[in-house]
């Protein structure tokens, strides 16, 4: 089993969505003792945000390419290598203002590429990136899953819209939530992991 591990917090051992995601992989382990792990961290080695040459590269066939639209072009040649060489993502989330930290939208901008990870028919669009199995692993100081938070969520709703443009629908959300508030934050870690129910997982 490939997993990708796609980390976005910049506080290390102190992170909840890093603290998720590792204790994810473990369960995955745990079923699948030979599984590799590849981490992307977006933290201490981010990916540039879009920019002129990037969006060029993107809608220029690659055997035309200038010298600074292949520089540009390379970090997503490899985020979407490691995707589409991955069986099992998880996807480290922590909640900044509602939303995901602007490392996350850049992974996300590199890897969303027409021709390459989606395509336009007649149709609509169609993912190209499939038989993926996606673990969201969030981490929120106000709990979101319930109550007024659920309006002020604008992390998973679009992460899983984007995800499934791309062509993974199999998407399990795993929460962390609560741990700015003292009653809650002690459990909250325990408590997402043992909501999830490992499904039985077959390579691509």
């Amino acid at each position: 089993m490939n997993i990708l591990h796609v980390v976005s917090s910049p506080r290390g051992d102190a992170s909840y969505s890093i603290k998720l995601g590792n204790g994810l992989i473990e369960k995955i382990q745990a079923a699948y003792p030979d599984s590799i792990v590849r981490v992307r961290d977006l933290a201490n080695q981010p990916l540039p945000h879009m920019g002129e040459n990037l969006l060029e590269a993107f809608f220029t066939p690659s055997e035309v390419h200038s010298p600074a639209q292949q520089a540009a072009v390379r970090h997503s040649d490899e985020a979407i290598r490691e995707l589409l060489e991955a069986d099992v993502l998880i996807i480290g989330v922590p909640m900044y203002n509602f939303n995901i930290p602007s490392t996350l939208k850049a992974w996300i901008d590199h890897i969303t590429r027409a021709r390459v990870t989606f395509r336009y028919t007649p149709s609509g669009p169609e993912g190209l990136v499939q038989g993926k199995k996606v673990y969201l692993a969030i981490a929120s100081g106000g709990v979101y899953s319930e109550g007024p938070g659920v309006a002020n969520d604008f992390a998973a709703p679009y992460l899983k819209t984007v995800l499934s443009f791309l062509g993974m629908t199999d998407v399990t959300l795993v929460r962390a939530e609560g741990i700015k508030i003292p009653d809650l934050q002690e459990s909250a870690l325990e408590k997402a992991l043992n909501s999830v129910q490992l499904e039985l997982l077959q390579p691509v």
